[in-house]
């Protein structure tokens, strides 16, 4: 069972303005799926505040996974990736790219989102959007291979190999 973090990086979600879906799908999805949601929160889009909570989930909780929603379009409060890619030691941009490559299938929008992906020791890290429609669609096209980059990165699987 690998362990999750939740991120939601939204002003007015932090400031009880606007429910949290997209973390509350996230949750949902992964659960379902056997993976234990260790900590959900929701911050504001603040670069520090996302770095820090990415740091405490990381090297603190030791997740295996963050996930985070929200903040990777083009408003100047968009820095999700900004804090993501400060928190990582090594990118896992192919993660971020197939994410857009299938929702350009969905919405000619999808190449506005500027999200990232990587890897801080033993955890991933992935920016996924912000609206319930795409997190979901995201999640249900990118976890299998997720789950088995997991087990590499957590020394639970050896190969890459394809079955």
């Amino acid at each position: 069972m690998f362990k999750v973090g939740i991120i939601t990086s939204s002003d007015k979600g932090f400031a009880g303005e606007r429910q949290d879906k997209s973390g509350q799908i996230i949750a949902e999805i992964l659960e379902a799926r056997a993976y234990k949601v260790e900590r959900k929160v929701i911050v504001p889009d603040e670069e520090d505040a996302i770095f820090k909570e990415i740091i405490y989930m990381a090297d603190d909780l030791k997740v295996d996974l963050i996930l985070t929603t929200g903040g990777t379009g083009f408003s100047s409060r968009d820095v999700t990736p900004e804090a993501t890619m400060k928190a990582c030691d090594r990118m896992a941009n192919g993660i971020a790219e197939a994410i857009r490559s299938y929702s350009l299938s969905i919405t000619p929008r999808a190449m506005l989102s500027r999200a990232v992906s990587g890897i801080r020791n033993k955890t991933l890290i992935i920016n996924l959007p912000g609206s319930p429609k795409a997190v979901k669609e995201a999640l249900d096209y990118i976890l299998d291979s997720v789950h088995h980059g997991l087990e590499i990165l957590t020394d639970k699987a050896h190969d890459c190999a394809r079955k």
